[in-house]
C-alpha cells in the first residue's frame, strides 16, 4: 500500500489547531500568534508536511525565490567575481538566512548594458520576490532601473546620491582609521597607500578616512596609488608606489587581495614585511589569513552584513516594510603579522 503525503488537516490534527491556522502560518499571513506560529511549524516538522509551491503561489503571489544580482563590467568580470573570496562571502551570509526561512536563492551576473536590461526583464515577469544587489560598477545604473521596475531591492553598500533603496554598509572611514591608527602606532612615518576605484563611495570613504586620521597623526603628505581591488593591481600600485618613494615604511591597500599583491612585491624587491614596510589591508577575507605573511587587516562583517540584507529584503517582500531603510555596521582591526 502506498504511504499518502501528509495534508494540511493532518499538520492541523498534530497541532491541535484548525486547519485555516496551519494555512495562515503556511503562507506566511503576519497576524498569526508567534507561540501558534511555532507550534505549527513544529507539528509540520513530526509529520513531515511539504507545501504545495504552486497552490502557495496563487494564494500569496510569491515565488519564495530570491535574486542575488552582481553587477559590474569589464574583460572577464564573472570570472572574476568568482574568484574574488568577497564575493563568496556575500553569498555565504545570504544563503544562511535564506535557507533558514526557506527562500530559494537564483545568482545572476550582470557585467553589461545587455545583461543589466535582462535581469530587470527576468525580475519583471515574476520569476523572482526581489533581489539583492552588489554592484562594483560608479554610477551603476542596474539598482535604479531595478527600483523603477517597483521590484524591491537591497543594495550592499551606499546608493548613489538620490536613489532612495534599503541598503547595508560599513562605516568605511572608520575602517580606514583603524588602519592608519596601526601603522603609526608601529612607528610608520613615511606612509602610502592603495585605493579602490575613486568613483566607488566605499574606495573613497577609505581613502578619506585614511588620509584624515594620518593628518590627525600629523602625517599630511600620504602618497597614494589606484587598484581595482585584485592581486595583479595592488602588486602594480606597489611597484608605483615604490618607485616613486623608496622610503616608504608603510602601506594600507583598501582591500586584501591588493595588500597580497603589494605583499608579493615588497618580497620580490627584498623589502620584509613588516620588518621594513607593514602591511595593513581590509576586509579579513580568507585571503588575510592565507597571505605570507598573515595580514593585518580591517574586518568587514560581510555574512552577516549580507544576511542583514536578506532580512531587510523579506520585509518589503512581506509588505512589514515600505520605507527605505539604512544599516550601517561597525569595522574592527584584525591583528597578525604583516603590521
Amino acid at each position: 500500500m502506498t504511504r499518502r503525503d501528509p495534508t494540511l488537516e493532518d499538520v492541523a490534527r498534530e497541532a491541535g489547531v484548525s486547519r485555516a491556522t496551519v494555512s495562515r502560518v503556511v503562507n506566511g499571513v503576519r497576524n498569526v500568534d508567534p507561540g501558534i506560529q511555532e507550534t505549527v511549524r513544529r507539528a509540520i516538522e513530526r509529520t513531515g508536511y511539504r507545501p504545495n509551491r504552486a497552490a502557495r503561489f496563487l494564494v500569496t503571489h510569491r515565488t519564495e525565490t530570491v535574486a542575488l544580482v552582481i553587477s559590474g563590467t569589464g574583460d572577464a568580470f564573472a570570472a572574476r567575481v568568482f574568484a574574488d573570496p568577497f564575493f563568496g562571502r556575500v553569498v555565504s551570509g545570504a544563503l544562511e538566512y535564506l535557507r533558514a526561512h526557506a527562500k530559494h536563492p537564483v545568482i545572476l551576473v550582470a557585467e553589461s548594458v545587455e545583461a543589466r536590461e535582462q535581469v530587470v526583464d527576468y525580475l519583471s515577469k515574476g520569476t523572482a520576490d526581489g533581489c539583492l544587489v552588489v554592484t562594483m560598477q560608479a554610477g551603476d545604473p542596474l539598482p535604479t532601473m531595478l527600483t523603477a521596475a517597483k521590484i524591491p531591492t537591497v543594495l550592499f553598500g551606499r546608493p548613489e546620491p538620490g536613489l532612495a533603496v534599503s541598503h547595508v554598509d560599513l562605516a568605511q572611514a572608520e575602517g580606514a582609521r583603524l588602519a592608519a591608527e596601526r601603522l603609526v602606532a608601529r612607528g610608520c612615518r613615511r606612509v602610502a597607500t592603495i585605493h579602490g576605484p575613486r568613483a566607488l563611495p566605499a574606495a573613497r570613504d577609505r581613502l578619506t578616512g585614511f588620509r584624515a586620521a594620518l593628518a590627525a597623526a600629523g602625517i599630511a603628505d600620504v602618497p597614494a596609488a589606484e587598484g581595482t581591488f585584485t592581486v595583479e593591481s595592488g602588486a602594480a600600485a606597489m611597484r608605483q608606489l615604490l618607485a616613486a618613494h623608496p622610503g616608504l615604511d608603510g602601506v594600507f591597500a583598501a582591500n586584501d587581495l591588493m595588500a597580497q599583491g603589494a605583499c608579493q612585491y615588497l618580497r620580490e624587491r627584498g623589502r620584509r614585511v613588516p620588518e621594513d614596510v607593514a602591511v595593513v589591508g581590509f576586509d579579513d577575507s580568507s585571503v588575510a589569513a592565507a597571505c605570507h605573511p598573515p595580514l593585518t587587516t580591517v574586518r568587514q562583517p560581510v555574512e552577516r552584513m549580507a544576511a542583514e540584507m536578506a532580512r531587510l529584503l523579506s520585509e518589503h517582500i512581506q509588505g512589514a516594510r515600505t520605507e527605505p531603510a539604512a544599516v550601517l555596521f561597525e569595522p574592527e582591526l584584525v591583528v597578525r603579522e604583516s603590521a
